[in-house]
Parts: C-alpha cells; sequence; structure tokens
C-alpha cells in the first residue's frame, strides 16, 4: 500500500496538537493552578523521584523561528538579577515539601541557559542541592547556543552538573539563517561538539529544522549530511510552527518564503531516510537515536514517553518547574508558573508560588492521554494494559479504535483483538489518530502547528 500523504492532510484541518502534554497547554485554564498546588506538593513530597524543569527566558538574540517563551537582552544584568528570584523560587517549593525528593533529571531550557556565567550556575546548584537529594546521579541536560561559548563556558557547566548537552542548529544554510536570523557556522558548532566530547559529556542532542524559509530540500539534505558529521547520540529533526498569531517576531519571517506542504512533507521523509541510513534508530514522529542510546532502549522495551521536552525515557510521575512560563504535571493534572517575568518575580518575592495556568484532570482524561502518549510513542496501543489501567471504562475508546480503523482512518491504522496499530508507513501522521481520541478538540476553534 502507498499512500497518499499530501491528499490525507488536505482532509485534514490545517494543523493539530504536537500532543506533548494531554490535554494540551492551550487548555490550561487562566489562574487554574493555584487551586492545584496543594495536589502537587502533596503528590512531589510523597515521589519516589522527581523531574525538574528550569527555564531561562533571555536570549542575546531574537531568533525569529523560536516558539519559546524567551526575550533578549544585550546586558548580563537582567540574568544576574533573574537568578537570585530563580533560587528563591527553588528554596520556596524546598520548604514546601520539607525533605529533599530524590532527583532523576534536571533540564535547563531557554531560552539560552549556555548565557549562565559560572557565579550565576553555582548559585542554582546550591539552591538545588539545598532543596532536593542529587546522590543518585541524575540526568543533567542543558540547552546550548554555539554562539554564547566562550573560553571556560564549557567546564562551568560540567561544574554545574551537566551530562547531556542539546545543541540547537536548525539549518547550516547561510541563506536559510539569514532568513530566520540565526547565523551559525558549522565550524563554531563542531568546535562545541569536540568541546564538549573532551570534557566528559556522555550524550549530545542536536536539534534540526525542515519547514524553513529558504529551505529546499537539498539545502536540508546538506544540513543533516553535517549534522550527521558531529555524530551526535541524539538528533531531533522538528517541522518549523509557524504560528505568528502566538509569537509575533515570526511575522519577520517573509512567508512567502517558506514550503508548501508537498515540500514539507518530502523533506522531512529525505531527512528522516538519510539518518536511519547512518544507523540511527527512529524514535517516535521526530526523534532519531544510536542504538545504544537510553532513548532508544526505552522505545525497544516500550518505556519511551513524551512531554514538553519531546520524547524522553524519563518516567518520573512528578515534575516540577522554575522560572516564568515552565509547567509542572503530577497525576492530579498540570500547573504553569506566571509567563511574563514580572509577575513572577512579584510572586516569588512574596513568598508564594507563581502558579498560574493549569488544569485538573479526570480520570477520562489520563485514559484518553495514556491512549495518545501510546500512539505517539509506540504507534500501537495494546487494549489489555488499557483494561488492566483504566478497568471497564476503557471500554468505549476501545470501541471508538474499532470505527476509527474500519472507517475514514482506515487506510492509516488497523485493528485486532490485542490493540489499534499504525500503518508503518502512516507513522508519520500519528497526530491525525492520536486526534481522534482528543475530546478537547475543537479545530475550527483552535490553531495548531501543521500536522507534517
Amino acid at each position: 500500500m502507498t499512500l497518499n500523504i499530501a491528499d490525507i492532510l488536505a482532509r485534514q484541518p490545517s494543523g493539530l496538537p504536537r500532543y506533548t502534554s494531554y490535554p494540551p497547554a492551550n487548555h490550561f485554564r487562566p489562574d487554574g493552578g493555584p487551586g492545584l498546588l496543594d495536589g502537587l506538593v502533596s503528590a512531589a513530597r510523597g515521589a519516589e523521584k522527581l523531574s525538574l524543569y528550569i527555564h531561562i527566558p533571555y536570549c542575546d538574540r531574537m531568533c525569529w523561528f523560536c516558539g519559546c517563551h524567551t526575550k533578549q537582552t544585550l546586558r548580563y544584568e537582567p540574568l544576574a538579577e533573574y537568578v537570585k528570584v530563580l533560587v528563591q523560587e527553588i528554596a520556596l517549593w524546598g520548604e514546601k515539601l520539607g525533605r529533599r525528593v530524590p532527583v532523576s533529571t534536571l533540564h535547563l531550557g531557554g531560552g539560552s541557559p549556555s548565557l549562565l556565567k559560572r557565579e550565576e550556575l553555582a548559585i542554582i546548584r546550591a539552591a538545588l542541592h539545598a532543596a532536593f537529594d542529587f546522590s543518585q546521579g541524575p540526568e543533567v541536560s542543558i540547552e546550548i547556543d554555539p554562539s554564547d561559548v566562550k573560553d571556560g563556558t564549557v567546564a562551568d557547566l560540567m561544574a554545574f552538573g551537566m551530562t547531556r548537552a542539546s545543541i540547537g542548529v536548525q539549518d547550516f544554510d547561510p541563506a536559510v539563517q539569514a532568513a530566520i536570523n540565526r547565523p551559525q557556522s558549522f565550524e563554531l558548532t563542531q568546535s562545541v561538539v569536540h568541546t564538549l566530547r573532551a570534557a566528559g559529556v556522555r550524550s549530545i542532542n542536536i536539534d534540526a529544522l525542515y519547514g524553513l524559509p529558504l529551505q529546499d530540500k537539498a539545502k536540508l539534505a546538506c544540513t543533516v549530511m553535517q549534522v550527521l558529521e558531529l555524530e551526535p547520540d541524539r538528533i531531533a529533526l522538528f517541522g518549523y510552527a509557524h504560528v505568528p498569531w502566538m509569537k509575533p517576531h515570526q511575522k519577520l519571517i517573509d512567508e512567502t518564503t517558506l514550503p508548501g506542504a508537498a515540500d514539507r512533507i518530502a523533506s522531512a521523509a529525505l531527512a528522516a531516510r538519510m539518518i536511519a541510513d547512518f544507523g540511527y534508530r527512529p524514535i517516535g514522529i521526530d526523534h532519531f537515536a544510536k542504538p545504544d542510546d537510553s532513548l532508544a532502549r526505552a522505545a525497544r522495551h516500550g518505556k519511551l514517553h513524551r512531554n514538553f521536552q519531546g520524547y524522553t525515557d524519563d518516567d518520573a510521575e512528578v515534575r516540577l518547574g522554575f522560572g516564568p512560563s515552565s509547567i509542572g504535571c503530577f497525576p492530579g493534572g498540570y500547573v504553569q508558573n506566571e509567563v511574563a517575568t514580572g509577575r513572577y518575580t512579584a510572586f516569588i518575592q512574596s513568598g508564594r508560588p507563581a502558579l498560574a495556568r493549569g488544569l485538573a484532570l479526570t480520570e477520562d482524561d489520563r485514559m484518553r492521554g495514556y491512549v495518545i502518549e501510546r500512539l505517539m510513542c509506540d504507534f500501537t496501543v495494546g487494549f489489555d494494559e488499557l483494561v488492566q489501567r483504566f478497568g471497564l471504562a476503557a471500554l468505549p475508546l476501545i470501541g471508538d479504535a474499532c470505527s476509527i480503523a474500519s472507517g475514514e482512518y482506515a487506510e492509516l491504522c488497523w485493528v485486532d483483538d490485542s490493540g489499534l496499530y499504525m500503518e508503518k508507513e502512516a507513522w508519520p501522521l500519528v497526530r491525525i489518530i492520536a486526534a481522534q481520541f482528543d475530546a478537547w478538540l475543537k479545530p475550527a476553534e483552535q490553531r495548531y502547528s501543521k500536522v507534517v
């Protein structure tokens, strides 16, 4: 069977959620976070381990493609002042938990965490170790912009505890870089990778994008070859999400230079084939990992997960987020900090957590979220495990799966007594099937990024 992906996409809404959470973050309720505080504290206090995320909302340049909550600063003082508030938030949570809960993973994202200097990194590290238990040797992942790396930067990040580096590349073509305001040479990136390896970093991830302005298959193929030359342990190949209604700075990109749907599909497929041909294992819809990487092992054993950082082997049920816009979660729901740095600061300095938006999960949400996550991670969902987890309440979803596979989407998936399965050729379209289980989705009222 050969799928006409362009024809299938033409019959779908122009965009769908990426399902890094369920329900997606646009459904979090304004002012819904404070009501979940007690539940989050209780869950975190009793957890065997925690996952932590720290947001650094500053960059020294604004990349026009960026969809993150960040702001540009040409001075270091705002970062130093921000860190003072951040460590207050960390200490506040340490007091609320009343015990140093073990940490399994820590991720510093942004923005550009690699802008932080030795002094601020040491302050953050001290606050974290005072509030939480790091004795189990957690994975510490830090996002790095190679343009930020100066003499001593990598040594400072290693002293902080970095075990994995995530490097943004996007595209190495100069014309594409100019169109997204992201100048970054291959030689600079290569030098940073070599420095990281020499310093003892255990794992390196590289992010690349397809669907960028002025990008075609030839330019993307060249970038992919250069990324492969760097031999990263993981590669994330994301589709550029052009959402200027959410990120006004994306209006600086000339929309007439964006590739069309057919070109995006062809580029994504070409890049995926190239990466797989070099021995990387495909992980979900947009990640790749060397066969011995922990992400590949998790995928092989059905232990892959998906969160706001993408695909992960992190199985902690409770995540605490620090910094403006950061998202935390626990079995009872999702919480998100105030997005505006000023309001976030005011909350922390008053001695209160900065929780703003949030959503309490119903049992139906958890059940549908489980189905969607398994589809996004494994391209299948087993009926027996679904019933074991949720009991007879899962039977209507099994009925929905049978209807989906026998109706409009029969060419994308199939069912038998054991579960629902995506056709392998249809894996890039898994968001379409996941969306059929999304009780919150209202395509006529909501706007999302392109499916491929």
